[in-house]
């Protein structure tokens, strides 16, 4: 008769613990250099376009010229200023607002690259910057646009007329003018460029 079993020995089986949760993706080192260069990149960027819409502010409100024109046998005394025409005033105004803009964005971007901060602190702050680029950047093409116009027809006259090429007494004031404009369309260009930098900083961002 058997009075009793022996118990079976316990046997545990310890099973690799399951890390539950989403692992964390960390940039690697050649991303983060990546985004630094383009970075820094958009930085020069800045500095170069502002340097140009300067230069383009600074050619337009020095542009003023005293001088005669022959007009039906008739001496005229000219005198042209930039601040006559409207179309030179807005290129003024514009220029000088892109130049603040420019000098506010890059105030925030050196500081923040100087602390080893993004540019971009987030996916609002960049679409603001998309958003006062793209604006500026349409505004320098309107306003070198209507400069244009004007100084296109100061070098040409009007036909038919009597009216002669106002540039050709005046040519110191015109070539200011006609170099403000080639600058202001150079702005144009920068900020276009910026823009789509823009756009690609801020399709990489998920």
């Amino acid at each position: 008769m058997i009075n009793g079993m022996n118990n079976p020995p316990d046997v545990r089986i310890q099973l690799p613990e399951a890390k539950m949760g989403m692992d964390t993706v960390t940039d690697s080192p050649l991303d983060g250099n990546v985004n630094r260069i383009a970075e820094l990149m958009q930085v020069v960027l800045r500095a170069l376009c502002l340097v140009t819409s300067v230069t383009a502010l600074s050619l337009m409100v020095t542009a003023e010229q005293t001088s005669t024109i022959t007009v039906l046998g008739f001496n005229i005394p000219l005198h042209s200023k930039w601040s006559f025409s409207h179309s030179f005033e807005y290129l003024v105004g514009i220029s000088a607002a892109v130049a603040l803009h420019l000098i506010l964005q890059l105030l925030i971007s050196g500081s923040r690259l100087v602390r080893g901060s993004p540019t971009i602190s987030s996916r609002n702050h960049g679409w603001l910057i998309f958003a006062g680029d793209q604006v500026f950047a349409l505004a320098l093409m309107s306003a070198g646009s209507s400069a244009s116009s004007v100084s296109s027809l100061n070098h040409t006259g009007i036909r038919h007329t009597a009216l002669p090429n106002f540039c050709k007494p005046l040519h110191r004031f015109c070539d200011r003018v006609s170099t403000s404009i080639v600058f202001t369309f150079f702005s144009c260009f920068l900020l276009a460029i910026l823009v789509v930098l823009d756009v690609l900083r801020l399709s990489s961002k998920h």
